[in-house]
C-alpha cells in the first residue's frame, strides 16, 4: 500500500520549508529511518528520515518551497504505482529537471554488490550524488568494501559518460559533478575560474587542488535589494507580530560586575588545567537570569486566551548572531544546572548554530530569552520579546563606572541590563524587582556556581 511522504513540520513555528535536495534517487529502496531529503527551514537545515520503508517516488522537484504537511512523495511496494492524482515531476537537481531522464548505465558496466533482499550496496553520500545527477546506481561499479558504491564511483561514472549523456549543466552553471560542486563550496572555490580536465571541460575533483579560494563576499551596497525570505523573512514577520500583539516597554538597570569579574579571573587561574569550562560573563548573566525567574515567576510565563500561564520549568533561550539573522538556542532546565554546565552548553549550542549544525529541537521551547550586544559596544537597547514569552533581557557592554566613598571616587565595573516586558502580563514594579534580584545575585557570584 502506498505511503504518503509529507513535508514535516520542524518545530512549533515552522510554516514552510524548501526541499534543498533529495538524498535518494527515484525508485530506490528506502528503509524506515533512512535519510530521505535535506530540508531547509527558516531556522535550520536538517536531514529528514523516512517514516516507513518502500520504493521512493518523489512528486515535486528539489528546490521548491512548500507549506508544512504538503505531499512531496510516495513510498511504494514492489511493482506498485503511485496514485495517479499525485504523480508529479521528478527531482529537479542537476540533470533531473523537467524532461530530463535518469542517466542510464554504461554498456558493459559491472554490476555492484547487493545486500539482503537484493538491495544495492551504496554509501549515503553516493546516493546523494547520484540523486542530484540523475544516475541509475545499478550501472555504477562499486569499488568500496564488498563492492559497495561510494561517491567517487559515481563521480567517475559521470566523467566517463559520452558527451550527450554527461550530467547537464544548469543555465549559467559550470560543468562539474555534484560532489565537486559541494567540495568547492566547502573550500570557498569559485568553479568559474577552474580549468576542467574531464570530457568536455568537465571539472574533476583533482582540478580543485591548488585552486584559489573565492574572494570574501562583497559587503552590502546601497541600492541592493535583500529579499525578505528564509530566516530574514521569518524574523521580520515574528518581530512585527510581537510588537503588534504585545504592550511592550523596557526598563534599564545598571548592575555592578566587580565581584563577577574578580571571580572569573580567579577561575581562569584555578581551572586552567582542569576539565571545567571557565564561564564567560554572559554565562554568569544566564545563570543569574534563570535563578531570578524562580523568585519572580510572572516573568517566566506566556499569555493565552484564557489568561496568563505561569510556567513550571525555566528553559533559557539566548540569542546567537548567524549569517543572515539570529538564532535562539535553548538551555533546558537552566535553574537546575551548575554554572560550568551552563557554560559548556552555551558554548556548544552557539557553535552549532553558527556552523549550521543545530537541530530544530534545540531551538524550541524557550520560556525566557537573554540577548547581548555588549560585544558590539552597545550600552542600552530595547530588545523585542520572542512571541510566546512575556519578557526578554538585554545585556550591554562591560564598562567603567564611578562610585563615591565619602568624598573619594572609586572605579567600578558595571553594565546596563535592558528588560523588555509585556505590560499585559507584567507591571513596571514586578519587572523592576526582577532586575534588582538579578543584580543581587551578580553581587555574590559564588552562589551562581552551583
Amino acid at each position: 500500500m502506498a505511503v504518503e511522504v509529507l513535508l514535516p513540520k520542524i518545530g512549533l513555528t515552522m510554516q514552510e520549508g524548501t526541499i534543498d535536495e533529495w538524498l535518494v534517487p527515484t525508485g530506490a529502496a528506502v528503509a524506515e529511518g533512512e535519510a530521505l531529503l535535506r530540508l531547509a527551514t527558516d531556522k535550520v537545515d536538517v536531514d529528514v528520515e523516512a517514516e516507513a520503508g518502500g520504493l521512493f517516488h518523489p512528486v515535486v522537484p528539489a528546490g521548491v518551497t512548500l507549506p508544512a504537511g504538503a505531499l512531496i512523495g510516495w513510498l511504494l511496494a514492489e511493482g506498485e504505482q503511485p496514485p495517479e492524482q499525485a504523480v508529479g515531476p521528478t527531482p529537479a537537481g542537476p540533470g533531473t529537471g523537467a524532461g530530463a531522464a535518469v542517466v542510464p548505465a554504461l554498456d558493459g558496466a559491472a554490476p555492484s554488490a547487493r545486500g539482503t533482499g537484493g538491495r544495492l550496496l551504496s554509501s549515503p553520500n553516493a546516493r546523494r550524488v547520484a540523486a542530484a545527477a540523475g544516475v541509475d546506481l545499478t550501472g555504477v561499479h562499486g569499488t568500496g568494501p564488498g563492492g559497495r558504491i561510494v561517491s567517487e564511483d559515481v563521480e567517475e561514472f559521470l566523467a566517463a559518460l559520452p558527451g550527450d549523456l554527461a550530467t547537464p549543466v544548469p543555465a549559467g552553471g559550470t560543468p562539474a559533478s555534484p560532489l565537486v560542486r559541494k567540495l568547492a563550496r566547502e573550500r570557498g572555490i569559485d568553479l568559474s575560474g577552474v580549468n576542467g580536465t574531464g570530457p568536455g571541460g568537465r571539472i574533476r575533483r583533482a582540478d580543485l587542488e591548488g585552486a584559489a579560494p573565492a574572494p570574501e563576499p562583497a559587503p552590502d551596497r546601497p541600492g541592493e535589494v535583500i529579499p525578505l525570505t528564509g530566516m530574514r523573512g521569518t524574523i521580520a514577520r515574528r518581530m512585527h507580530a510581537s510588537l503588534q500583539e504585545m504592550a511592550q516597554l523596557t526598563h534599564g538597570y545598571e548592575v555592578r560586575m566587580d565581584a563577577v569579574v574578580s571571580l572569573r579571573d580567579r577561575l581562569k587561574e584555578e581551572w586552567a588545567d582542569g576539565d571545567l569550562p571557565v564561564p564567560s560573563l554572559n554565562d554568569f548573566l544566564l545563570k543569574a537570569a534563570a535563578l531570578a525567574l524562580r523568585e519572580h515567576p510572572l516573568l517566566n510565563a506566556t499569555v493565552r486566551e484564557d489568561g496568563i500561564h505561569l510556567l513550571d520549568a525555566v528553559h533559557l533561550g539566548f540569542a546567537v548572531a548567524v549569517p543572515g539573522g539570529l538564532m535562539v538556542p535553548v538551555i533546558e532546565d537552566a535553574v537546575a544546572l551548575p554554572l560550568p554546565e551552563i557554560a559548556r552548553r552555551s558554548k556548544s549550542l552557539a557553535r552549532a548554530a553558527r556552523e549550521g549544525r543545530i537541530s530544530p529541537v534545540q531551538l524550541e521551547g524557550a520560556t525566557f530569552t537573554v540577548t547581548s550586544l555588549g560585544g558590539y559596544g552597545v550600552d542600552f537597547f530595547t530588545p523585542v520579546i520572542n512571541p510566546g514569552n512575556v519578557a526578554i533581557l538585554g545585556v550591554g557592554r562591560l564598562r567603567d563606572g564611578v562610585e563615591w566613598a565619602d568624598d573619594r571616587p572609586l572605579r567600578t565595573r558595571v553594565l546596563t541590563l535592558s528588560l523588555t516586558f509585556d505590560h499585559r502580563a507584567v507591571d513596571g514594579a514586578p519587572a523592576a524587582e526582577y532586575l534588582r534580584t538579578v543584580g543581587e545575585l551578580l553581587s555574590k557570584p559564588l552562589r551562581l556556581l552551583v
